[in-house]
């Protein structure tokens, strides 16, 4: 379907996460599949979309042509290998490649679109700037890290500039209304200013097929099983899913397959390991 009439010039910023990249390594998930598809989806209605994100490989073109009116654009933002930790001190110089991109392409975006709240801080200054509407994602949020006690630290600095975006943003998109509920709970931001738009599911590429089939296909053992997909991170809870598993293992026959991370060099998965092994379930799990 194509909308060219009311086509719209659109600006998606993903400072951190590249939508190309490689998925299930460390900052790499399901941001990038979200802002990907979102892209792809809004190019197919017939609006034109640029995604912007910081250079992550010495590989990596300036322009990727991802499809129908959408683009990927790197441009230069701290270095290479730059911890996410430290990517803050890099979003004024981002800002200002990307407003000088803007300039020499003499584009004339209609909205910005950002995803996390380094770009939200980002996308704050072009909307000023340009005078055009910041539309915010957050996909995660300080407090509720905090409140749930991940093992991850926050600064109050980051605390600070999420709150500075929703006061600035025109609106605040979640994904969920739970999120909708941390926002207004955590943040003080009224519920009117937040819209709860769910993500999509691709049913093509996922959809249920005979379950013998299917565990043939993968080679599954012929048992309960528990499948984890996604980045080996303390903020994931495989930690609570060990735990569990133990529980459960004393009264049923259950396997554990997670896909996800670096096979090697990964402290997070190591320490997985080493706990699997002192609750005695290591051979009820295939990493």
């Amino acid at each position: 379907m194509t909308v060219e009439k009311d086509a719209m010039r659109l600006a998606l910023i993903s400072f951190h996460g590249c939508p190309v990249a490689r998925l299930g390594e460390k900052d790499t998930g399901g941001m990038n599949v979200y802002v990907l598809n979102l892209a792809s989806e809004l190019g197919n209605l017939g609006h034109h979309v640029d995604v912007f994100t910081r250079y992550h490989d010495v590989k990596d073109p300036q322009i990727v042509e991802l499809g129908l009116n959408v683009r990927v654009i790197h441009l230069n933002g701290g270095p290479l290998l730059e911890r996410k930790e430290d990517l803050a001190f890099h979003t004024a110089s981002f800002t200002a490649n990307m407003h000088e991109f803007i300039s020499q392409e003499s584009i004339e975006y209609d909205l910005v679109h950002s995803h996390y709240w380094l770009s939200g801080k980002i996308a704050a200054e072009i909307s000023r700037i340009w005078n055009i509407p910041h539309v915010s994602t957050f996909h995660t949020l300080a407090k509720t890290k905090l409140r749930a006690h991940s093992g991850e630290k926050e600064t109050s600095y980051r605390v600070n500039i999420e709150s500075e975006i929703m006061g600035s943003s025109n609106t605040i998109l979640v994904l969920t209304e739970k999120e909708r509920e941390d926002i207004r709970e955590l943040y003080g931001v009224s519920p009117e200013r937040i819209t709860v738009i769910p993500a999509g599911v691709d049913a093509e590429r996922f959809n249920a097929e005979d379950k013998i089939t299917s565990r043939k296909r993968v080679c599954i053992a012929d048992k309960e099983t528990i499948l984890f997909v996604g980045r080996i991170e303390p903020i994931k809870g495989l930690n609570i899913l060990l735990d569990a598993l133990k529980t459960l293992s004393n009264s049923r026959d259950l396997q554990l397959i997670v896909v996800g991370g670096n096979l090697s060099g990964d402290k997070e998965l190591t320490a997985l390991r080493e706990r699997a092994k002192n609750l005695g379930i290591s051979k009820m799990i295939d990493f």
